[in-house]
């Protein structure tokens, strides 16, 4: 890889707010940082892959992200004092943008008031074009729905309340 390409990777990443990337080729690997208290300070690393290392890596950190996702992503019952605390909330297990139906000309998932089972779809969560159907780990009526439709979502963000009764 050239030098002025390096040069034009960094200031992508700077200008799209990323806080790290990491790049890997046949022969190197680079890993961008950008600094999270001032976005001017900028660190890279630079060094030759090994083949071996390489694979054990990948496989070590996949496992450990999917379980995180899978632990945290079924439904809790939800924090609150009030009346909500009888039901149960339906959180994002991931990073994306929630939809309410699975294409404009289509009808919505689930509104409120309907009676859902385990394995009903939800809604969907694009991430990185990438259209990921949510599906339902209990059963119940929908009471209210948290976040609207085309909206950014984090993980972990409350979507549904669910009366499990």
């Amino acid at each position: 890889m050239e030098l002025k390409e390096i040069q034009n990777l960094i200031k992508f990443v700077a200008k799209s707010g990323a806080s790290e990337v990491k790049l890997e080729m046949d022969d190197i690997k680079i890993t961008i940082k950008t600094g999270s208290e001032s976005d001017s300070a900028t660190a890279i690393h630079y060094a030759p892959v090994q083949q071996q290392p390489q694979i054990p890596q990948a496989v070590a950190s996949t496992p450990v992200a999917e379980q995180t996702a899978s632990t945290e992503a079924p439904a809790a019952p939800a924090p609150s004092a009030d009346d909500n605390s009888k039901y149960i909330t339906i959180k994002s297990p991931i990073i994306g943008t929630f939809y309410r139906k699975p294409a404009p000309d289509k009808p919505l998932f689930v509104e409120v008031g309907q009676t859902i089972a385990e394995g009903d779809v939800l809604c969907i969560i694009e991430a990185m074009k990438l259209f990921n159907e949510i599906e339902s780990e209990v059963s119940g009526k929908i009471v209210k729905i948290l976040v609207d439709d085309s909206s950014p979502v984090e993980f972990d963000q409350p979507l549904f309340l669910v009366d499990p009764s």
